[in-house]
C-alpha cells in the first residue's frame, strides 16, 4: 500500500508523505477502498506547525510495526484542518460525543459511509496515566468492528443524527444595547485580577472576545485594555519579532506553546491600533512579525510559524524563541507553513489596512495593497469563485468557505477605506454578492462530506478567530453602511439570529458574532473627508479609529469613483475650496465642515 501524501499541495501533509503508513488524502478514493475492503476509516487531523502533530508523527506514525497494523486493517487519511476546514469542523463535532478533550490531533473512526464511532486527540505510543496506548485503541477499535458491528453503526448513526440536529439554528431576537453592555460585567468577573486575563491557564489571546469588549461595549472597553496591555507585556509576545504566541500553558502568561498563528497576529494588530497607551509599539512589533517573518516573496502571508526548530543540531520545542536576538541570527529560524489561505490572508490585510491608516504607517497599506492584488490574480477564478488555498502557485482542490469570503471581502472594504479606491469595495461586494441567497449566506459544501450527508449547514462556533458566519455577516453590515442597499444589512442581521441566544450564554465563544450585533443595535457614526491633499482634518481622523464605525480620507475623484458605482455614503460629497468633513449616521449627514476644531467638536474628541 502506497503513502499518496508526496505530492500534496499541503505542507502538513507532505511532512508525513515518508511514514510506513499508507496515508490517502480526502476523497472518494479513500472510502470506496474501505467500502470494498470492508474496513473503517481513520481520519487523522492536523496542521503543519502542530507540536502534538509532531510528536505523534514521530512516536507512532513512523512505527514500521504500527503502521504495517494500521495499514492492513484500516484505510487512513490524513487531513490538514487549515485546507479543508469543514472537514475539521464536522469531525470535531462527532468526536465530541466519544471525549470532551478536543483539539489536535484529531484521530476520528468513521465507517466507510463516513460515520464516526469513535474519537479521540493524541495518544502515547505505550499506556500512560489511564490513556491507552495507539496500538491498543487500534485493536479496540478493530475488534468492534469485527465481532460488533451493529452496536458500532447504532452508534454512529447516533452522532450523524446529532450533527444534522446542529444544522437547525436556534433563531432569537438580537439583544439590546443594554444587554450587551451587560456582558461586559460577566467578563469582568471572570477576569484573573492578579495575572489579567481570563481565568485559569492555559491562556488564550482571546482576540474575537477583546474586539466585542473594544468596538462593542462602552462598560467594556477598559477591561481590554488592560488585558491587552498585560498580553503585550508577558512572555506571550516574542520580545525580539514582535509577534505573540498561540496560547501560554501557565497562568501568569509564561511558558507559551510556541507556534505563531497569521490569525492571531492579524486580530491582536488591528486590536492594538485602536487603543491608548503602549499599545502603537505592541502594534509596531506584530506589524513586523507579519512583514518581516510570515510575509512571503509574493507579498501573501504564511498560515503560521512552527513551534519546533533546531537549535545547535538539536531539535527543541520553543528553543529558538528563548535566545536574543544576536543567538538567533546563528540559528536556523522554525519553519513556515506556506500554505496561502484566502481567509486568513484577508484578516491579515484588513489588518495592516486598518492600522496602517490610523497609525500613519503607509508601509503597511501599501503591504495590504500588494497581498490583496496578488490574491485577485491568483485566488479568484473566472467564475469569481474562491481558491481556498494554495502553496507556490499550486491550487488546492478544497472549496473555499465562508470564512473565505467573509474575511477577504473584510479586508478588501476595509482597504478600500484606507487607500480611497473603489476597486476593492467593488470587489468585496461581488464577494459578499456570491454568497448572498434568498437573503442568507451560502457558499459551497464539501463534496465528500455533501455525498455523506455530513454537512452542517453553517459551523456558528469562532474559536480563536471568527466564524464564517460571523465574518461574512460583519463584512455585509460594512458594506451596507457603504452603499445603504438593505438587503446587506438584513442578510447580516439574519445571520447573527442564529447564534444569538448560544452568544449571550457563551459570550466567551461568540465575539465576532457580539460585535455585529452590537452594531446592528447601535450603529456608529461615518465619516467622510474629501481632501485632495494631505489636510489637518484627515489627520485628525485618520488619528480616531472609532468602534462600529467608517472612517475614510479620498479625493473629490475618488469619493465620485465611489458614488458612480453605488456607494450610496460618498454621494455629494466635495471638498469646499478647502478639506471638508462629513459626518454622517445612518446616512443622515451633518452640515459639512473644513474647520478641525468643530470636527473635532462633533466627534466628542
Amino acid at each position: 500500500m502506497a503513502n499518496s501524501l508526496a505530492n500534496a499541495i499541503s505542507p502538513y501533509l507532505r511532512s508525513h508523505a515518508e511514514n510506513p503508513v499508507a496515508w490517502k488524502q480526502w476523497g472518494e478514493d479513500a472510502f470506496a477502498e474501505a467500502s470494498e475492503r470492508d474496513v473503517p476509516v481513520l481520519i487523522s487531523i492536523g496542521y503543519a506547525t502542530c507540536h502534538w502533530c509532531h510528536v505523534m508523527a514521530r512516536e507512532s506514525f513512523s512505527d514500521p510495526d504500527l503502521a504495517a497494523y494500521l495499514n492492513d486493517n484500516f484505510v487512513a487519511i490524513k487531513v490538514d484542518r487549515e485546507e479543508h476546514p469543514d472537514v475539521d469542523s464536522t469531525m470535531l463535532a462527532a468526536a465530541s460525543a466519544f471525549t470532551p478533550n478536543l483539539g489536535w490531533p484529531l484521530n476520528v473512526f468513521v465507517t466507510p459511509q463516513g460515520h464516526a464511532f469513535y474519537a479521540g486527540t493524541y495518544w502515547p505510543p505505550g499506556p500512560v496515566q489511564g490513556s491507552p496506548a495507539f496500538r491498543q485503541v487500534l485493536e479496540a477499535v478493530r475488534e468492534a468492528w469485527a465481532n460488533e458491528r451493529e452496536q458500532v453503526e447504532h452508534s454512529a448513526q447516533a452522532v450523524v443524527d446529532a450533527i444534522a440536529a446542529l444544522g437547525s439554528p436556534e433563531v432569537a431576537g438580537l439583544p439590546t444595547t443594554p444587554e450587551l453592555e451587560a456582558l461586559a460585567e460577566r467578563f469582568a468577573d471572570a477576569e484573573d485580577v492578579e495575572f489579567g486575563g481570563f481565568g485559569p491557564a492555559p491562556k488564550f489571546p482571546m482576540a474575537p472576545a477583546l474586539t466585542f469588549l473594544v468596538e462593542g461595549t462602552t462598560a467594556g472597553r477598559e477591561l481590554a485594555i488592560r488585558t491587552l496591555d498585560t498580553m503585550a507585556a508577558s512572555g506571550l509576545r516574542d520580545s525580539v519579532e514582535g509577534g505573540f504566541f498561540r496560547y501560554a500553558t501557565k497562568r501568569d502568561w509564561t511558558d507559551p506553546h510556541y507556534e505563531r498563528m497569521l490569525y492571531d497576529n492579524a486580530q491582536l494588530l488591528r486590536l492594538y491600533a485602536q487603543v491608548p497607551g503602549g499599545s502603537e509599539a505592541a502594534a509596531g512589533g506584530i506589524a513586523d512579525f507579519l512583514l518581516d517573518v510570515l510575509r512571503l516573496s509574493d507579498g501573501v502571508f504564511a498560515s503560521a510559524q512552527d513551534s519546533e526548530s533546531e537549535v545547535d543540531g538539536t531539535r527543541t520545542e520553543g528553543g529558538y524563541y528563548r535566545l536574543s536576538a544576536e543567538e538567533r541570527a546563528g540559528q536556523p529560524a522554525p519553519a513556515l507553513d506556506e500554505k496561502v489561505l484566502t481567509g486568513w490572508n484577508g484578516m491579515a490585510i484588513e489588518a495592516l489596512a486598518f492600522a496602517g491608516f490610523h497609525l500613519d504607517r503607509p508601509d503597511w497599506v501599501d503591504a495590504a495593497h500588494t497581498a490583496a492584488d496578488w490574491l485577485r490574480r491568483h485566488h479568484v477564478r473566472a467564475d469569481g469563485s474562491l481558491v481556498r488555498a494554495s502553496v507556490d502557485g499550486r491550487l488546492s482542490d478544497a472549496v473555499a468557505t465562508l470564512e473565505d469570503y467573509g474575511l477577504f471581502a473584510g479586508g478588501l472594504l476595509q482597504l478600500s477605506l484606507a487607500t480611497g479606491e473603489a476597486d476593492y469595495a467593488i470587489a468585496a461586494r461581488e464577494l459578499i454578492d456570491r454568497c448572498l441567497q434568498d437573503g442568507s449566506f451560502r457558499a459551497s459544501a464539501d463534496p465528500v462530506l455533501e455525498a455523506r450527508g455530513l454537512t452542517l449547514s453553517a459551523d456558528p462556533s469562532e474559536g480563536a478567530y471568527p466564524s464564517g458566519v460571523s465574518a461574512i455577516a460583519r463584512a455585509a453590515l460594512l458594506l451596507y453602511q457603504l452603499t445603504a442597499d438593505r438587503r446587506y444589512r438584513d442578510a447580516s442581521e439574519a445571520a447573527v439570529r442564529q447564534v444569538a441566544s448560544l452568544a449571550l450564554r457563551q459570550p466567551t465563544a461568540f465575539g465576532t458574532s457580539l460585535t455585529v450585533m452590537a452594531a446592528l443595535a447601535e450603529p456608529g457614526a461615518q465619516v467622510v473627508v474629501v481632501s485632495d491633499d494631505t489636510s489637518e482634518l484627515g489627520n485628525l481622523v485618520r488619528s480616531m479609529p472609532m468602534p462600529r464605525g467608517v472612517v475614510t480620507v479620498l479625493t473629490s475623484e475618488q469619493g465620485l469613483r465611489f458614488a458612480e458605482h453605488g456607494f450610496t455614503l460618498f454621494e455629494a460629497k466635495t471638498a469646499q475650496d478647502a478639506a471638508t468633513g462629513y459626518l454622517c449616521r445612518e446616512f443622515v449627514c451633518q452640515l459639512p465642515v473644513t474647520d478641525p476644531a468643530l470636527m473635532a467638536t462633533q466627534l466628542g474628541a
